[in-house]
């Protein structure tokens, strides 16, 4: 990839603190080619991103030791994880320390580096997706003027609701991987289904 392209410092808020819920088991750590959905999750950021600040709640010490030896993850925890996934992304978000952020879920282990270098050529002044209106997809690449409100915000609040406040760009790419997340178990069987 060229140097030129790439940002030297970008950071990327993963959240990972949920209780898989609608999954049935602890989703994160299920098993994805040779490691695991998380795993793929936090490398494909780490191929464009310097830092990956990754938000543990659920089974937090698990991922705390897990990750901890990896310096270019930043582990936050989030006490108030079943608050919902917007007060992990606040905790977060307060790490943050580069220009523009992007933020992806820990669910979402196929997003190929090229799309994040995408939306990084895209960025401005507005917060940039790369799906369409009716589908805008992940990750998302937010300035970082918008770091305030983030953290600021009701607990409750969502953070579509602050993105889709102002004014945002779409790429309107064409790539399955920016909706693929494993949610249940019939999304990790078509993932596992497309990636042999």
């Amino acid at each position: 990839m060229d140097k030129k392209l790439t940002p030297k410092h970008v950071d990327c808020v993963i959240p990972a603190a949920g209780l898989s819920s609608r999954m049935g088991s602890w989703k994160l750590m299920l098993p994805y080619q040779q490691h695991t959905i998380l795993d793929a999750s936090i490398e494909n950021a780490l191929s464009f991103c310097s830092r990956v600040i990754l938000v543990v709640g659920y089974r937090g010490l698990e991922l705390v030791e897990k990750y901890k030896d990896n310096k270019r993850v930043t582990l936050v925890r989030n006490e108030s994880y079943t608050q919902g996934m917007f007060s992990s992304i606040q905790q977060g978000v307060k790490h943050v320390e580069s220009d523009y952020f992007f933020i992806t879920h820990g669910d979402m282990p196929c997003i190929p580096s090229h799309i994040f270098q995408q939306l990084w050529s895209a960025r401005g002044s507005c917060t940039v997706f790369p799906g369409s209106a009716m589908r805008p997809g992940h990750p998302v690449l937010i300035p970082h003027r918008l770091k305030n409100r983030v953290i600021h915000a009701d607990i409750k609040s969502s953070m579509k609701a602050i993105l889709f406040s102002e004014q945002v760009k779409y790429l309107e790419l064409d790539v399955e991987e920016i909706y693929l997340d494993v949610d249940t178990p019939q999304a990790y069987k078509y993932l596992c289904e497309v990636s042999h």
